[in-house]
């Protein structure tokens, strides 16, 4: 029988441990697995506690404190000898604050041998409800809190909240007013429970009925979704808004560095792909968040044909510029007449970010 785990995240560690302590009283049969990162000392510490108290405390000595090693040389195997050990009813895995869910998630996934002991029911955000909205659309870095997980960690906070949002089953954001509400609303899957009050989150229910699905969080995160938007949910009507950019047309490499602060900058959540003409073969990621932004190019398009979208979420009066900021940035249907949609050119000026040019003979 695999033993539930509920994945408890965030960018605060004060509601994160609210909402372990919430969720234990609830389950008195359940264990709180939790694990800090002292990115300074290169240490991870985990704390294993139930209804009696603390179980083992140890600390870890990382070769690289981040997140990718302490998932791989405690957290993982603690989970697994933990769901193994019988002693426990279910498993509330607190990660350490500032570390997003997906890579744990997609490693249960995929990994048969851990399927067999253990299996994610829910992915829970816990925010701190009256500062969600300078949190998700401010400028403030982890760094500047000292929530940092690695000592090259520059993430933004609203970055790493908003990808959490996006993967969570649930968002916990205690006294939040209506907008803080309406704007995790917009940026959560269809169908996510957005709470105020912790109290209000049937902790039985969390482990008694499996709630998260990989494969539907990996689809609406996906940067190259495609296919109409879901409107916004009846909470965040009149309060958050949603622009939905989209085009066959790749961005115009020249434009696009003149000019990004067009859809990049603001206090908004912006995420999707692109394509340039100087790399067709590769799909430009498009993530920002409150004025900070990162593109990237890991992969080659997986679907049938690249396309270029950026989604926008935000609160109060949508920008009105976007729209045709969006369309300046575009390779026009005179440039790719008459230049094609593969241009061969030896540097497009976005090599620091998206690396070398790849010759299109």
């Amino acid at each position: 029988m695999r033993t539930p785990v509920v994945v408890i995240t965030g960018t605060d560690p004060e509601p994160m441990a609210t909402l372990a302590v919430g969720l234990q009283w609830d389950l008195p049969r359940a264990v709180v697995v939790r694990h800090h990162i002292d990115a300074e000392r290169g240490v991870l510490e985990r704390v294993v506690s139930d209804r009696t108290g603390v179980v083992e405390r140890e600390e870890i000595d990382l070769e690289h404190a981040c997140v990718s090693c302490a998932l791989r040389e405690d957290v993982v195997p603690t989970l697994r000898r933990i769901a193994s050990d019988g002693r426990w009813d279910s498993v509330l895995a607190h990660l350490p604050v500032g570390a997003e869910p997906d890579q744990l998630c997609a490693v249960v996934a995929g990994d048969t041998t851990l399927a067999r002991h253990l299996r994610i029911h829910a992915v829970v955000v816990a925010a701190d409800g009256p500062r969600v909205v300078e949190d998700l659309l401010g400028d403030a870095l982890l760094r500047e809190r000292g929530l940092h997980t690695s000592e090259d960690d520059d993430r933004g906070v609203g970055e790493v909240l908003s990808a959490m949002v996006e993967q969570a089953d649930c968002v916990v954001a205690p006294d939040a007013d209506g907008i803080g509400l309406a704007l995790l609303a917009a940026l959560a899957r269809p169908g996510t429970p957005v709470l105020d009050d912790s109290g209000d989150l049937d902790a039985v229910r969390l482990v008694g009925e499996p709630r998260h699905d990989h494969t539907q969080v990996l689809e609406w995160t996906r940067p190259d979704r495609r296919g109409p938007l879901p409107d916004l949910p009846p909470a965040a009507h009149g309060l958050a808004w949603r622009v939905d950019l989209v085009s066959g047309r790749p961005f115009h490499p020249d434009r696009l560095l003149e000019d990004i602060e067009v859809l990049g900058a603001g206090r908004h959540r912006s995420r999707g792909c692109f394509w340039l003409p100087t790399r067709p073969e590769l799909m430009g990621e498009w993530e920002g968040s409150g004025g900070q932004l990162g593109i990237g190019a890991p992969r080659r398009w997986h679907r049938s044909y690249p396309v270029t979208r950026v989604v926008l979420v935000g609160v109060g009066q949508a920008p009105g510029h976007v729209h045709a900021g969006f369309e300046r940035l575009l390779v026009t249907e005179d440039e790719l007449r008459s230049r094609g949609a593969a241009w061969e050119v030896a540097e497009d000026g976005l090599e620091p970010w998206l690396g070398p040019v790849r010759r299109v003979a």
